[in-house]
């Protein structure tokens, strides 16, 4: 368990150089490692895959001395250990690259290198400088150690956290989407170099969305699915099998049905001829942390269901966002009803009856200390006819918040609670019924279901069919596949900001859904019509 210790507890044989054994860690409402063993070996690129959420950042967190697990337990050269700590990672041998930067911008190479160790400890330049010429040689590692950091490329600034780890004699290297911010040309270079780095005996774990990576820099690939591990592919394997051989037995690890269910009950359609919302080559502009939009192309019918697929992360929210007007748009155009609202504001688009639900909806969609009547009408402040001549109608919002309560079977003790008081699954529902008050003909859902339980994923997945039956269009963003295959008309799937393909959604079938699984892991496009 977490509390023992190093020396209460005997070796483990054959656990490799780091042994994950039988973990579990559970934060509240969620088991995010669920019994999860791996055995890391020396002198193996060891991948792990999965979507969001699926284990891998809490499991790269315990390994890294962030988190301790609250069942099972770690091991380190088949040793028992507890990493109660990021200095106990570092000094069992294990540095981690996270997908983010730890360094410091304003410091230099030089700084960087040493950042963390005792003023005693740190080592002479000169020996730096010897070293850092060992690792140009060894694994084209090629860093001015006087220049400041922040001025260097990402692919630079990664080379300065694998030199800082090959400086400290590291046993194991994790690499956290290493390649998320890279080009194509540095992907390849990432990948050599871990190839030369485990040569030489080190044990990399690396973790990617990228399944072509996956099987082109991974001698062993672990994956992960909602906290467990669904399956692992050794060596022998995948030495056996051809790149799509690889790739369709990963796709179907991370988004098969497990049930072995060919198919998903699936919605009659209500779609109908009048095209509401039109987006043509939308563009948005990306940073460090946030993919941008690219040539983004969809259209929408009055009462279809247009669900949009994809790992979290690639782009689902700047779409929504740039739809209902949140975020500015660099190219493109949007459409609704005909009338192009590409500059249109949110009042505007809220106006003609474009509305959006946010997948936050305690920060973003809500203001937790406002009362339930006044999150009511949070998008019509000053508008009629909660607001006239500029003076607030308390009785008018009280009443509006009484029968929106009524209406979508809002659990709260009276309209005057906090929001922030509710439950989930009651915030959702005053938020749903805020958007659909009016005259709503459009709404953008993006995870309108996340982290509800099952009678309210049931209720809200109802409630959107509804809609759509009274020929309003909906735009459903989800990571739930199965929720999209059982809503959705047509789905498109959207990766690294780009649309990579829109199929019919003929009612489900296990083909369809290892297709769309492929084209959200980016190994596949497939481009049907858009309308």
């Amino acid at each position: 368990m977490a509390t023992e210790t190093a020396n209460d507890l005997p070796p483990v044989p054959g656990a490799g150089v780091i042994g994950v054994h039988r973990v579990t860690k559970r934060f509240p409402g969620v088991t995010a490692v669920d019994d999860v063993s791996l055995t890391i070996h020396p002198g193996e690129v060891h991948v792990l895959l999965g979507e969001n959420g699926a284990g891998k950042s809490t499991l790269v967190g315990i390994l890294a001395g962030l988190q301790e697990p609250d069942e099972g337990y770690l091991s380190v050269d088949g040793n028992r250990t507890r990493l109660a700590s990021p200095s106990a990672s570092l000094n069992a041998g294990i540095s981690t690259v996270f997908q983010h930067s730890m360094l410091v911008p304003t410091l230099t190479v030089l700084e960087n290198l040493t950042l963390g160790a005792p003023w005693y400890e740190r080592p002479p330049r000169a020996r730096i400088e010897a070293r850092m010429a060992e690792l140009k040689r060894e694994f084209s590692l090629s860093l001015p150690l006087d220049a400041v950091t922040g001025d260097l490329s990402l692919g630079q600034q990664q080379q300065i956290e694998i030199a800082r780890a090959l400086l400290r004699d590291s046993k194991v290297l994790i690499l956290d989407e290493a390649t998320s911010m890279l080009t194509p040309q540095g992907a390849q270079e990432l990948g050599a170099r871990m190839q030369k780095l485990v040569k030489g005996g080190l044990a990399v774990i690396f973790i990617t969305h990228k399944l072509a990576e996956a099987y082109q820099f991974g001698d062993r690939i672990s994956v992960l699915k909602q906290g467990a591990l669904a399956g692992e592919m050794g060596p022998e394997q995948l030495k056996s099998m051809t790149e799509k051989q690889a790739v369709d037995e990963i796709v179907r690890l991370m988004f098969g049905r497990e049930d072995g269910a060919t198919s998903t009950e699936h919605r009659q359609s209500t779609a109908r001829a009048e095209t509401l919302l039109r987006i043509e080559q939308l563009a948005t502009e990306g940073d460090a942390d946030v993919v941008g939009l690219e040539n983004v192309s969809l259209a929408l019918k009055a009462g279809e269901i247009l669900g949009i697929a994809g790992i979290d992360g690639n782009g689902q929210k700047q779409l929504a966002e740039a739809v209902a007007g949140q975020r500015p748009v660099s190219a493109g155009r949007v459409e609704f009803d005909g009338i192009d609202i590409t500059r249109a504001t949110v009042a505007q688009r809220r106006e003609i009856g474009l509305r959006y639900l946010t997948d936050d909806r305690l920060e973003e969609g809500s203001v937790g200390a406002f009362p339930v009547s006044e999150n009511t009408v949070l998008k019509d402040v000053g508008r009629p006819p909660f607001w006239v001549n500029g003076i607030e109608r308390p009785a008018r919002i009280a009443q509006h918040a009484r029968d929106l309560i009524a209406r979508f079977s809002v659990y709260t003790p009276s309209e005057t609670t906090p929001i922030g008081r509710l439950s989930g699954g009651n915030i959702q529902k005053v938020l749903l019924g805020r958007e659909l008050s009016g005259e709503a003909r459009a709404v953008v859902f993006n995870k309108p279901t996340y982290g509800l339980d099952l009678q309210n994923i049931d209720a809200s997945r109802q409630r959107i069919s509804e809609i759509a039956a009274q020929g309003m269009g909906v735009v459903l963003i989800s990571t739930d596949l199965d929720e999209l295959m059982a809503l959705s008309d047509r789905i498109a799937v959207i990766e690294g900001g780009r649309i990579r393909g829109v199929v019919d959604n003929d009612g489900g079938g296990e083909a369809l859904r290892l297709r769309i699984g492929r084209m959200m892991a980016g190994a596949e496009e497939h481009m049907e019509t858009m309308e």
